[in-house]
């Protein structure tokens, strides 16, 4: 048992090396690409021929049920297919580490929110085109320090479901936890919504997203505040405290119960306000605010922000591999 973990673990901190320095290569997604683009097709797929809009809300949720048992068995099936396949061969740890880094998005992620910055120090407009393209809020209202807000926002909320979630599944249970992990998390983005369509077939999608983040976030929010501690000249306990004080106080207030606490932690870190009222189309969001500072981040703080990133990612290749080594020399 404790040597399977122990793989386990290995497997996550080699993983999250190899994405941090490579990443998912650009002409591979031109050839093949993603993992989350073929998880979406078949996600697709399964709205398109079980979400029938004449089904009563119940057969719509039955139905939605049945996609998330199928999504998740192909899942589970193809990741022990290939884990399998990788470990009888030599070395095949490597294969299997690669494998398993296409599942996180930690380089993609620093890139684009970095983008942000550069394309705000530019001007608003190019700040809010950029930031159009990894948040679904409504980008033309927003100032100078919406824009700041929304790009460190999600930078926090996808350091737990694109980096952190699939690493610690990738931790418990191997490429095939991972590989659930994911199939589900891109579940909820694609049919988890409560609108006409999806409140009902998209349910239980997104309750088991909710469920498979519980521990990803707060591991996230951990992760942040250690991270916020280390972007100093040296090891400051009192931008920790910050962090987590603001997380006790104020992750619960998000809408999300796993948004909050990434977000919130990162408020404190920064020693911003994060969250707040904001707009998706013609639908008004009066989010609650995380943080006791100004709510005028500017694109120095999305840089700062992106710092502390930086640190919780070391910081959980480190945990990884330090828990690994623990369990290997018992």
């Amino acid at each position: 048992m404790l040597e399977g973990l122990a793989d386990h673990l290995a497997l996550a901190a080699l993983g999250l090396t190899i994405e941090a320095a490579i990443g998912y290569p650009q002409w591979l997604f031109a050839a093949i690409g993603h993992p989350v683009t073929w998880i979406g097709a078949l996600i697709a797929a399964l709205d398109d021929r079980l979400n029938r809009d004449d089904a009563s809300p119940l057969l719509r949720r039955l139905a939605g049920v049945g996609a998330i048992v199928v999504i998740v068995s192909i899942a589970l099936v193809v990741g022990l297919a290939l884990q399998r396949a990788c470990l009888a061969l030599p070395f095949g740890v490597v294969p299997l580490a690669v494998l398993t880094s296409s599942l996180y998005a930690q380089r993609s992620l620093y890139s684009h929110v970095s983008d942000v910055a550069d394309a705000l120090d530019q001007s608003l407009e190019r700040g809010r085109a950029s930031v159009g393209k990894i948040v679904g809020r409504d980008v033309s209202r927003l100032d100078q320090a919406g824009v700041s807000r929304a790009a460190i926002e999600s930078l926090a909320e996808n350091f737990s479901d694109g980096v952190i979630g699939p690493a610690l599944a990738t931790a418990l249970f191997g490429l095939p936890g991972a590989l659930i992990y994911k199939a589900v998390n891109t579940a909820d983005s694609m049919i988890g919504h409560r609108t006409m369509r999806h409140e009902a077939f998209g349910w239980a999608s997104a309750r088991l997203d909710d469920l498979l983040n519980l521990p990803a976030a707060r591991f996230s929010a951990l992760l942040i505040a250690t991270g916020a501690a280390m972007t100093g000249a040296s090891f400051t306990l009192a931008t920790c405290r910050d962090a987590l004080a603001i997380c006790r106080r104020d992750a619960g207030a998000h809408a999300s119960p796993n948004a909050g606490w990434p977000e919130a932690a990162m408020a404190g870190a920064l020693g911003l306000r994060l969250g707040g009222p904001r707009a998706y189309g013609s639908h008004l969001v009066d989010g609650a605010w995380l943080g006791s500072g100004s709510a005028e981040a500017s694109s120095n703080d999305i840089r700062r922000a992106l710092g502390i990133f930086r640190c919780a990612a070391a910081t959980a290749i480190c945990v990884f591999a330090g828990a690994a080594l623990l369990l290997l020399s018992k």
